[in-house]
């Protein structure tokens, strides 16, 4: 039976939760997931684990943070004037908001604190600091 290798599109279900359990993102409920192992498409140790795989077979395991979207930076808190928020936000603590970085791109900001003159602003992965925990299924190799 073929196994997944780099360079191979595969097709893959999933369910990820974090160290205490809970569940932050599943396939299970929509199509399976698909990209090529070794192009970058996913964090690098949901692509080592998927290597190897046979189609039909599943497999658990858990990602160190280090492995998957980094650990936690202080240096991407910022503390801003709720003046330099767009014209008609009204920011409350866990709302995202999208800014435009120096290279045009845009990235997410979760604002994680509000006071009557200043906001905090969290620019990592909400999923930063965290090991993942995966179940997949290989759907498809192809």
């Amino acid at each position: 039976m073929p196994q997944a290798k780099d360079g191979d599109s595969v097709s893959v279900h999933y369910t990820g939760t974090l160290d205490d359990g809970t569940l932050f993102d599943t396939s299970r409920q929509r199509e399976p997931l698909e990209f090529t192992i070794g192009s970058g498409m996913v964090i690098p140790g949901f692509e080592k684990a998927a290597m190897g795989m046979s189609v039909g077979e599943s497999k658990k395991f858990t990602i160190p943070c280090a492995e998957a979207y980094g650990e936690h930076s202080a240096e991407l808190i910022y503390v801003v004037d709720r003046a330099e928020l767009p014209e008609g936000v009204e920011p409350a603590p866990g709302m995202a908001l999208e800014a435009q970085g120096p290279d045009g791109q845009p990235f997410r900001l979760n604002v994680t604190a509000v006071d009557e003159g200043t906001v905090t602003l969290d620019a990592n992965h909400p999923l930063a600091g965290q090991d993942l925990t995966f179940e997949i299924e290989l759907m498809a190799i192809g």
